[in-house]
């Protein structure tokens, strides 16, 4: 094997001698580091760009709206149904059989119209052999039930040949002027109801129809703690008894008052702290401490803190932001 021999000015008298291999390994390792150099710089170019694209990212899309003067007005609906205060129950005067009976459910009768007549049984055993016997004797053995109030036969008891002993309930008619929704309203919120209050009812299929409060009942329901309001309607109509229709009553009504989407109000979670995120320019919102008013649909009365119409609001895209967030607006 070939030596070869460097000298050392620095090192005078001493000789190192390298073989030629060791040489090819100095070599290998010097481009080696040349190339750590260079992935080192591209690596360090790499995460400067993606910083830059994070510090983007970071931006939260939102979008925005305005407060507005509103018309708000608070309310509660409650369950109430109708029926007939008043019903008159058509009773038998006699032991006997039906003769004939005149009545049909659901029909309408008015005083002192006809509806059952009644044989006897004592009549129904020996016939008109009376009469025959002597002509001058009036009884005929039967009996005539009249209604004694108009309205519509709601029940029917009993129908022709029936026998019925004195005092059986033969059918029941309902005073269609005693007709009546009855509202069940919770006690506590009794201070929002009073006697000649209107009162909006909506019917299943969403008619609309006007109501006077007329009396309240003289007791409560032990469980449900809730208690019976008569609602008189203002005009006659045809409703059903037992139908069941929404009450509307109207707690609180405000107007021009300024008012927010009810999906720009943040709250902590037990919602005894309200906030919104306002933007000071195109790409920060804070944090602002709002406090709330009535409640309308899907607005918000807002009591405090008086915004202009130019303020911006963030309304999707808020939740979860910080103090001070960076947005982006995506929809205006």
């Amino acid at each position: 094997m070939k030596k070869l021999i460097i000298k050392y000015p620095l090192f005078k008298g001493i000789d190192k001698t390298l073989s030629a291999s060791l040489l090819r390994r100095a070599k290998r390792l010097s481009v080696v580091a040349g190339l750590s150099v260079v992935l080192f710089s591209c690596q360090s170019k790499d995460k400067a760009d993606d910083d830059d694209d994070s510090k983007v990212a970071s931006q939260t899309p939102v979008s925005v709206t305005t407060v507005n003067d509103s018309t708000l007005t608070d309310y509660i609906e409650l369950n109430a149904s109708s029926t007939t205060l008043q019903k008159n129950i058509v009773k038998s005067n006699a032991n006997g059989y039906i003769e004939e009976a005149y009545a049909q459910l659901g029909h309408n009768v008015s005083k002192g119209q006809l509806l059952f007549t009644i044989k006897t049984k004592e009549a129904q055993s020996i016939g008109n052999t009376i009469n025959v016997l002597d002509t001058t004797f009036k009884f005929s053995g039967v009996n005539k039930i009249k209604a004694t109030a108009p309205g519509y036969i709601s029940q029917l008891s009993h129908q022709k040949g029936d026998y019925v002993a004195d005092g059986d309930q033969l059918a029941v008619i309902s005073d269609r002027s005693s007709f009546v929704f009855i509202m069940q309203l919770p006690y506590e919120l009794k201070r929002y109801v009073k006697t000649g209050q209107n009162v909006d009812l909506t019917l299943p299929g969403g008619v609309k129809v006007k109501s006077t409060v007329s009396s309240f009942m003289p007791s409560v329901d032990t469980v449900a703690q809730t208690q019976g309001v008569v609602l008189k309607l203002s005009s006659a109509q045809q409703i059903p008894e037992n139908l069941v229709a929404k009450a509307r009553i109207v707690k609180a009504s405000k107007t021009n008052t300024t008012s927010l989407p009810k999906s720009a109000i943040l709250s902590n979670e037990t919602q005894t702290d309200f906030w919104v995120m306002k933007l000071i320019n195109p790409t920060t919102a804070i944090k602002v401490p709002v406090k709330e008013g009535i409640t309308s649909g899907d607005r918000v009365e807002i009591l405090s803190p008086k915004f202009s119409p130019q303020d911006k609001i963030v309304i999707s895209g808020n939740y979860g932001l910080p103090d001070t967030a960076k947005v982006k607006i995506v929809e205006q």
